[in-house]
C-alpha cells in the first residue's frame, strides 16, 4: 500500500500487462498537439478583468485538467513497478523563475477537486508568490540542497529514493517535498516567449501527464465561405498510455476543450450533468 495512492486491481488486463511490457514511463509516452481557441478564453478574461478579478490562460488550462481528472477518474493513475495505483490527491508540479534568474524552482500545488476556477487561481498566485522569494523557498529546494552537501550523498541519495519508490517505501515527508510525484506538470514556455514542446514524463516518481503551454499560434479553420485563421493557445501534452485507453483519453479532451471554450463552466464545483442536459 502505498501513502500516495491505491492499488487498481480491477484495471483492464491489456493495461497490466503493459505495464511489463513496457516497464519504463519513457517506453509508454504518447504525444499530441492540442489547439484551444483563444477568442473565449480573452473574452473571459476581459470580463474578469472588470470585475476586479484575474485570470490566467494557465490557470484555466489547470483548472480545465483538474474538471476532467474529478470526471475521468482513472487520468489520475499512475504506474510504479509494474503496477498502476490511483492517486489519492491532486497535484500539480510548476516550475517557477525567481527574479532575475534564468533558473527555477520546481515544486507543486495541491488542489481539490471542488475547486473552480477562481479558487484554482488563487492558489497559483500564493504558489507563484511564494516559490518566487530568494533562497530555498520550498521542500524540494531545501531536499536537494541537503544532498549536494556531502560528496557523493546526491547519487547514494538518489539510488536509495528510487528503490523505495519503487517498493512503495518512500515516507510522506518526501513524497511531499517531490515535483515528481504529482497528477499533473505543466510548463507555461509562452511566459519566456517560446513555443511549446514534448516535455517527457519523468521516469522517477508518478507523473502521468505533461502539459506545455507556448506562443499564440494562427490555425487554419475550415468555414462555410472557405478557410480563415483563428488564433489558438498550443498545448504540447505527453501521457502515459498504461493508465487508460486512447478513447478514454480523446473523450477526457474533447470534455477538456467544452470547458477551455466556455470558462464559466468552471466556476464553482463541478457539475457532471452540464454535458448531458
Amino acid at each position: 500500500m502505498r501513502r500516495d495512492g491505491k492499488r487498481v486491481k480491477d484495471a483492464n488486463p491489456m493495461y497490466q500487462v503493459a505495464c511489463h511490457v513496457m516497464s519504463e514511463r519513457s517506453d509508454a509516452q504518447n504525444m499530441i498537439n492540442l489547439h484551444i481557441p483563444v477568442a473565449p478564453m480573452s473574452r473571459y478574461i476581459r470580463e474578469k478583468h472588470k470585475e476586479g478579478i484575474e485570470i490566467s490562460h494557465l490557470a484555466m488550462v489547470i483548472t480545465s485538467y483538474l474538471r476532467i481528472s474529478a470526471e475521468f477518474a482513472q487520468l489520475n493513475n499512475f504506474v510504479v513497478n509494474k503496477k498502476i495505483y490511483r492517486r489519492n490527491e491532486f497535484a500539480c508540479g510548476m516550475v517557477v523563475l525567481k527574479p532575475g534568474e534564468t533558473d527555477g524552482t520546481m515544486n507543486k500545488m495541491h488542489l481539490e477537486f471542488t475547486d473552480g476556477l477562481i479558487e484554482v487561481q488563487k492558489k497559483m498566485d500564493e504558489y507563484i508568490r511564494q516559490n518566487r522569494m530568494q533562497g530555498d523557498t520550498n521542500s524540494t529546494d531545501t531536499l536537494v540542497r541537503r544532498l549536494l552537501k556531502i560528496p557523493g550523498l546526491l547519487r547514494f541519495g538518489v539510488c536509495i529514493l528510487k528503490w523505495l519508490d519503487k517498493h512503495g517505501l518512500l515516507p510522506r515527508k518526501i513524497i511531499d517535498a517531490s515535483p515528481f510525484h504529482c497528477t499533473l506538470s505543466v510548463s507555461n514556455l509562452g511566459s519566456i516567449r517560446t513555443n511549446h514542446i514534448f516535455h517527457h514524463c519523468y521516469n522517477f516518481g508518478t507523473t502521468s501527464m505533461f502539459i506545455t503551454l507556448g506562443n499564440m499560434v494562427e490555425v487554419p479553420r475550415r468555414t462555410f465561405d472557405g478557410v480563415e485563421m483563428e488564433r489558438c493557445l498550443p498545448l504540447g501534452v505527453v501521457m502515459d498510455e498504461r493508465i487508460c485507453s486512447g478513447s478514454y483519453f480523446a473523450a477526457a479532451f474533447q470534455r477538456m476543450k467544452a470547458y477551455l471554450a466556455n470558462p464559466r463552466l468552471m466556476e464553482g464545483p463541478p457539475d457532471f450533468e452540464l454535458f448531458s442536459r
